[in-house]
């Protein structure tokens, strides 16, 4: 995070390696097989709501990681940021749900230091973690005194926070500084490229800006064509934007 929004781009324009797909024909080529789903089919896919309010999440909460993924990935001249991409939205679903409570994860003693390999080292939950991290960050915040949390910090001094917990020079109260940086990370990666049904990547921002063509079920057309950009939008699990906007 030494150079916050380069770096942080270069680390998504990267995945437009991954995300290339080659191509043969024009977009039309394949409009008869871009099928959405229709009403009353079996097993149509359902998607979280993410126009309610916040399921999870305090206000306050909401507000720390509304301005922290908006840190990470923020808004440029390539597209839209973690914010507008509904990231917060996302990560609050999450913790909502079963991943948020570690129902299937061993959350049982002893709470050693661990190591990298060994996965989950603490006895909080994801969502545990993050209502403790969270409380303690305004705490030292407000310490500090250059503000009542972190969310009313000055872009700039939200870099140098951030900084401080990757590197796990900031120190919190009874959690990780540094575990909790790398898990809000990575649920802000998630929630950046994750399919739209789940609150997230809204408008499939995240795979438009890596050319990612999503669940689209057949690319037997494109196999064969490489080192051609890929011409058609992306589909998610529900379908495409423009089938379930209403």
């Amino acid at each position: 995070m030494d150079e916050p929004r380069l770096s942080r781009r270069r680390l998504l324009t990267a995945g437009a390696v991954i995300g290339a797909v080659p191509v043969a024909t024009a977009a039309a080529a394949l409009g008869g097989r871009e099928v959405p789903d229709k009403e009353g089919r079996a097993n149509a896919p359902v998607g979280v709501d993410s126009t309610s309010g916040w399921s999870w999440f305090t206000e306050a909460e909401a507000a720390f990681v509304t301005a922290a993924v908006g840190r990470l990935i923020p808004a440029d001249d390539l597209g839209p940021g973690a914010v507008e991409a509904g990231v917060p939205v996302f990560i609050d679903r999450q913790l909502a749900g079963p991943y948020g409570r570690g129902e299937r994860w061993y959350m049982q003693g002893p709470w050693g230091p661990g190591t990298p390999t060994q996965g989950w080292q603490t006895r909080l939950t994801p969502a545990g973690l993050y209502r403790a991290a969270i409380r303690s960050i305004d705490a030292v915040v407000a310490h500090q005194g250059k503000a009542a949390t972190f969310a009313r910090l000055a872009a700039a001094d939200q870099d140098t926070f951030l900084k401080a917990l990757e590197s796990g020079d900031a120190k919190l109260d009874g959690v990780d500084a540094k575990d909790f940086f790398q898990q809000l990370l990575q649920n802000t990666l998630e929630g950046f490229w994750s399919d739209p049904i789940y609150g997230g990547n809204r408008d499939m921002a995240g795979w438009k800006l890596i050319g990612f063509p999503g669940a689209r079920y057949d690319h037997s057309d494109f196999v064969a064509r490489h080192g051609e950009k890929y011409p058609l939008p992306p589909v998610g699990i529900r379908g495409r934007v423009e089938w379930t906007r209403s």
